[in-house]
Parts: C-alpha cells; structure tokens; sequence
C-alpha cells in the first residue's frame, strides 16, 4: 500500500469567494458570494446556486452530515483553498487530482441558463472560470492537479473555439452532461455535437461525465430513507452509458473518449452482457450497426470508468476494460474516504481472488489516468518514489486530521434517531 501512486479522475472544488478577481474585470457581470439568513450562496443575476451541503463535509463528524455547512467558515479549508488542498491530498496518499467545479454545476450548467439571456456574459464568465481553474487552482502546484474545462454549449462554433484554447493552455479533459437531452440540451445523437468530438477527437481531448449531470435519479418517495437515492445514484449513470454505447460519433471518430465519472465499475459486467444480448437479438429490426463491433467492445475502446472501493467491479475488471479503470477519491464530498482512502483502496485491491498484478495494480491506480490524459505530472515531480503513498504522508506530517464539530449548526431539521427521509432532505434543501 505505501508503495501505491494513486490519481484520483474524480474531486470537486468549493470555489473561493475572490476566484475572479484576476481572471475578469470587476465591472463585469458575474456570480458573487451573497449572505442570507446564515447561509453564503452564489448569486448571478436572477440565477441562485445553493453552493456547499453534503458536497463539502470531510473532516466533521458523520452524525452531523446533512445540508449542512452552508457556509465556508463551517468548511474544512482544503475545500476551497488549492494549497491547503494539496496538504489534505499529502496526509491521503493522493498525487493526483482531477476537479470538477460546484457552484455552476458540475458540467456547467449555470453557463448554459445564463447564456438563454445574455451569451456573451455566459461565454465571458465561463472563459474566467476556466482561467481561474487552470492558471490559479491547477497551475499552483501544476504537478499534482489535471486541469477540465467547462464548455460553452449553447453554440457548437464557441464549443470548439473554447477546447482549442483550454488546450493550448495545457487542459486535455472537459467536462459534460452524462445526457445533454434531460437538460434542454440537443441529445447526444444531434449534429450540434459533431464539432465537439472533432476537436476531442483530434486533440485527444477527455469527455467527462459526472453522475447527476443529465440524467438525475428522482427520489423512489418521500418516505423512502434517503440511503435508498444515496445508493442508487452512482448507477443511474447506466441509463446514460448505454446511450453513449451507441454513439456513432465513435465509429467515425476513433480517439473520441469520454468518462463515467463518479459512476463505480461494478455494474457494468451486466451491462455491457446486455448490451450485445440486445444487439444479437433485435438488429434485424433496430438496423442498429456499430461497425461491425459489438456493443461491449465499443465500451471498452471509448469509454474510461473509475471507482473509490468496488470489490466485485475490480473482480471482473477484465471483462470491463483493465486500461480504462481508474480511481476516484472524490473529496470532499460525502463519499470521500479521506484521510484513509489507500487503506481502503489496498483492501479491495486485495479482495480479488488470486490477487492482482502488479502491473495492473499499476494501470489503475495512476497509469490509465496519466495515459488518457497526458497528464505527466509524476515525471516531472521526480519519478514515482516522490508520488507515492509513502512519500506523501510524510510530506502530510503534521497536517490535523481530528474531525471538527460544529455544535448548533448541523444536521438541520432532521429528528434525532429518526430515519431520513427523502422528505427531509428536500425539507432541508428547501430552507
């Protein structure tokens, strides 16, 4: 386990209060921090983003989660802070990191509401989002983050425009909904598109697909516990994935890859089964053709997968694709494992019967992440006995790690050893 170099392809960011000072003009129009009734919320015109809740409570105790912290005095520093992140990621054993943003939506959905009434303060803000995210989050400590970008996606010209300059700045991954379509977006299948897997295509440019980013599983009931939706939502990027499985684009474009992100591995043994059960039985009449490939295989040709503890995925990971796995930590979401995640990523590594190779190991801790995204921050930190877990925590020493309290504060409304419901969420996300 001390031996690892682990490279997480899904964190997020709670973005800082000052993040466009250097990266707009003041005088422009943007999203700017507003405090109301104890809570801090991102404001941009008449578009509102409730900015942390369960997206933001590593380091407090697990009986206070909830909607809860509302506020970044209520945050451990590292949510927001790129240096303070780094040191968080030294006391896990992480080298790497990839972060998908929070207050615009994960694949930038606020940009796109926004640009329904202004597109050029849409397009204009976006552009400083990616700036700030590159140049300041990333390029801090340029070893240890893979920068994304987030797309204009309202226009197909400013969508390639927009990759063609992120990646003449050194970011090789974007990010998207999982299913443009349940968003207002054109579908996957829509010519709208063809521009952006061109450029993806031939800059070798990553197509990142959070969960919840299209297609978002609704609560089963209001009385259901909310661990029946917690569940549930990792896999409910199959009903988009089996959509992406037959994505044309992919026959014409052969270097088009996109990731499933934050969607675990161990369902997809099934799904790609039924996926060519489907195709051998109903072509005759769906005139569905995939270049002569069966569906399986252009999962495991275009389409990259990642996990945080999935004993059952890593079992069959021959079946899914060996060098398309990757790890995801997923700080500092609820999820997240910090600060032990090697200790229960080694676990599942070593739940496999018969063991695993080394130099499989190898691909998905950090090979396929480095090979996919070109990201060569291993080689120029020094070489691997400088990245791995070992290493790390001993650059970590020091970091407190003790869990934080915040008496008073959470979790809100929820009745002491009562079940949550999906009710009572909503009953809190309403407040």
């Amino acid at each position: 386990m001390e031996d690892l170099v682990i490279a997480s392809v899904d964190d997020h960011i709670v973005e800082p209060p000052n993040m466009f000072e250097r990266h707009i003009d003041s005088s422009a129009e943007q999203p700017r921090i507003v405090e109301k009734d104890g809570q801090q919320l991102w404001v941009w015109d008449d578009l509102v983003a409730i900015n942390i809740g369960l997206n933001a409570v590593v380091g407090r105790p697990k009986h206070e989660w909830g909607m809860e912290p509302a506020h970044f005095d209520h945050l451990r520093k590292a949510a927001y802070d790129v240096d303070a992140r780094v040191d968080d990621m030294n006391v896990n054993g992480v080298f790497a990191s990839l972060c998908f943003p929070t207050f615009p939506g994960f694949a930038g959905k606020m940009f796109a509401e926004r640009a329904k009434k202004d597109p050029k303060n849409a397009l204009r803000v976006l552009q400083a989002y990616n700036d700030w995210h590159i140049d300041s989050w990333c390029g801090s400590h340029p070893t240890r983050f893979i920068p994304l970008a987030m797309v204009p996606q309202w226009d197909s010209d400013l969508i390639r425009q927009e990759v063609e300059r992120v990646h003449a700045k050194g970011c090789n991954a974007i990010s998207f909904p999982d299913n443009p379509a349940a968003v207002g977006l054109p579908s996957l299948h829509s010519e709208h598109w063809e521009p952006m897997w061109d450029v993806c295509n031939d800059l070798g440019v990553i197509v990142n697909c959070h969960i919840g980013t299209g297609y978002a599983p609704p609560y089963p009931s209001m009385e259901s516990p909310i661990e029946a939706w917690i569940t549930g939502m990792p896999i409910s990027i199959a009903n988009s994935a089996s959509d992406w499985i037959t994505l044309d684009a992919f026959q014409r474009y052969p270097n088009l890859k996109m990731a499933l992100s934050e969607g675990g591995i161990g369902w997809i043994p099934y799904l790609l089964e039924r996926a060519d059960f489907s195709h051998r039985h109903h072509r005759a009449w769906t005139n569905k053709n995939y270049g002569g490939k069966m569906p399986s295989d252009v999962f495991r040709e275009h389409i990259i997968t990642c996990f945080i503890e999935d004993d059952f995925g890593l079992a069959n990971r021959h079946v899914i694709g060996i060098d398309n796995i990757c790890v995801e930590v997923d700080y500092p979401h609820s999820d997240c494992t910090w600060p032990t995640m090697p200790e229960g990523l080694w676990r599942s590594l070593q739940s496999v019967p018969g063991g695993m190779p080394a130099d499989e190991v190898d691909k998905i801790t950090h090979g396929n992440v480095f090979r996919h995204y070109r990201f060569d921050g291993m080689e120029k930190a020094g070489g691997k006995a400088s990245c791995t877990v070992s290493a790390l925590r001993k650059l970590g020493d020091g970091v407190d790690t003790r869990e934080v309290s915040l008496d008073g504060v959470a979790p809100s409304g929820y009745a002491p050893g009562k079940v949550v419901t999906s009710r009572d969420v909503l009953a809190a996300l309403q407040r």
